[in-house]
């Protein structure tokens, strides 16, 4: 009796099984235009985000080219143990945070205002023209920002400088003082990224019902309190998922842009980990101390997207998984 139930059991598996991989099959036909444009993207992560992580094994030996990932010796925690032990550890431990503390302090608060401002526009070509004008800076490199910036600040016939220079009668040298570093950087990402920041918001905006909106007016309240009661927990789960994106790569201040930033006089206050590690791997051919750099700044952004992630969900908010 056991056995014939057993038996049963098994076939009902396995009819379960048959008949929801055919629904996937049907489901995979009927939207397979949909999967065919998800192939790029995945394509993209699988190519440069998930095969590069087997690199990360040099990070436990002293690897050699010619040896390969399999010949090269195991060191265990050697290199994480010099990388902390180093004496510019803290300086670079101490630039990246504060990097990343300012950047999420003044940089990321800005696309949600920003889009705020652009959805109260009721002209739709005027608000088409603003879109377009601060998306624009996103398509520039960090190059042209970086060389904008250095002929409007240089000291040597710099518009800003000169203006300043006729005010005030002395100069500033803002591309060589430690002290304006931080700043100009926060202020170069800002102007680059703030405006391509709102188009998820924006998005989000647009599915909020308008019906809220004149019900809320029937009821006497004006723009702010629409726009606290209403528009602002529309677009809540949006803003938390996008923190916890943002806390993912709480490290990464961006190779391109700090390295054409970095000068004799300020790299005390500029050295990040990203630069260090094209320094110590690429130009000293440090393979496997760098990558022990990179494996650290990685898990500190896992561990605070796991925890960011725990702690919306503990108040009561959707995470990303």
């Amino acid at each position: 009796m056991k056995a014939e139930l057993t038996l049963r059991s098994k076939r009902s598996d396995k009819q379960v099984s048959k008949s929801k991989f055919g629904l996937f099959v049907k489901e995979l036909i009927r939207d397979k235009w949909m999967y065919l444009m998800l192939l790029p993207g995945v394509a993209y992560f699988l190519i440069f985000k998930y095969v590069p992580m087997y690199g990360l094994v040099m990070a436990f030996q002293d690897y050699r080219p010619h040896l390969g990932f399999f010949g090269s010796p195991w060191v265990g925690l050697k290199h994480f143990i010099r990388f902390f032990s180093e004496p510019s550890f803290g300086m670079l431990f101490r630039n990246t945070i504060i990097l990343a503390l300012y950047n999420l302090i003044f940089f990321f608060p800005l696309p949600v205002v920003l889009a705020l401002m652009m959805n109260e526009l009721r002209r739709e070509r005027f608000k088409r023209f603003v879109q377009t004008l601060v998306y624009i800076p996103h398509f520039v490199s960090w190059v042209v920002v970086v060389g904008i910036f250095y002929m409007l600040l240089t000291t040597e016939n710099g518009i800003l400088n000169e203006l300043i220079y006729a005010i005030s009668g002395k100069k500033i040298a803002f591309l060589m003082e430690p002290e304006w570093f931080r700043t100009m950087i926060v202020s170069q990402s800002i102007w680059k990224e703030v405006g391509w920041g709102t188009i998820i918001f924006l998005a989000a905006l647009s599915g909020v019902d308008m019906q809220l909106y004149e019900a809320a007016r029937i009821d006497g309240a004006g723009r702010w309190r629409q726009l606290w009661h209403i528009t602002l927990p529309a677009i809540r789960s949006t803003i938390i998922i996008l923190l916890i994106l943002r806390l993912g790569n709480f490290l990464d201040s961006g190779f391109e842009h700090i390295f054409l930033m970095i000068t004799p006089t300020n790299r005390e206050v500029g050295e990040v980990f990203d630069t260090y590690v094209y320094t110590k791997g690429l130009t000293q051919a440090q393979y496997s101390y760098s990558a022990a750099v990179g494996f650290f700044k990685s898990a500190v952004g896992l561990i605070l997207v796991l925890g960011s992630n725990w702690l919306a969900k503990r108040f009561g908010q959707e995470g990303v998984y």
